[in-house]
Parts: C-alpha cells; structure tokens; sequence
C-alpha cells in the first residue's frame, strides 16, 4: 500500500484513512468493517448498507466474513448522514455486542469509527471500548 494507505493499522487515524473514501459520497448509513490479523495487517474490507438513515450492525454477517478472513480483530466504521459524528446510544450498544460476540470467538474488536460532516469520532480514544 502507498504512503497515504497503511498497510497496518495501529491507530485510529491509520483506520480511518482506509475507511474515510468508503463513506464519500455514501447517501445512506453505511457500515464498513477491517478485517486484521494479529500484527494488525488488514485482511479484508467488508461494506454493508443501511436502510436510509439507519443500518444496524450486521453481527452474523460481521463475525462469519472475520472467521472466513481468519481475521483476529476488526475496526468497524460508519456514517452519520446527520452530519453529527458523535456515537449514538444505538451504535454503543451494537458495538458493545458485536465486542462481546467476537471475543468469545477470539476476535478482538479493536475500534468503531464513526464519520460524519467531514470528522471522525473513535470509540477507544472517546474511551468507550
């Protein structure tokens, strides 16, 4: 991957530099989920849309596509058409379940980010995960 696309992630600016162009242009919610391994190289990118405003996270979907990756951890990103970037209780609670349904597969959820009017929010530096 070039300068501007990291190969690794290891933050959530690294993560949010492959997720970002997802989003651009996106006219409903989107979700966007980085598949890594345990050095935290990115394995796959899997994209699942919303219905309008809303998308909830897809968690069978999500964990099926990490096991079939052989994935360790996972960055999840979505979008606020609203243009608040700031995370709902809906989107803290999916996360929250998606965390604890991963972990007991050995899949660490390692951030939520969410874009909206052209910023991001990062659920570990908001220290909610």
């Amino acid at each position: 991957m070039d300068e501007q696309r990291p190969s690794h992630i290891r933050t959530a600016a690294d993560a949010a530099l492959l997720l970002a162009p997802v989003f651009e242009g996106a006219e409903g919610e989107l979700i966007a989920v980085l598949h890594l391994d345990a050095e935290g190289r990115v394995l796959g990118l899997g994209r699942f849309p919303g219905e309008g405003d809303e998308a909830e996270l897809p968690l069978r979907a999500i964990v099926a596509e990490a096991l079939a990756l052989g994935a360790e951890a996972l960055v999840v990103g979505d979008n606020h058409p609203s243009g608040d970037p700031t995370p709902s209780p809906a989107d803290y609670e999916a996360t929250r379940a998606l965390a604890e349904t991963a972990r007991r597969l050995g899949i660490r959820v390692r951030d939520h980010l969410v874009f909206a009017g052209g910023e991001m929010r990062s659920f570990r530096e908001l220290g909610l995960i």
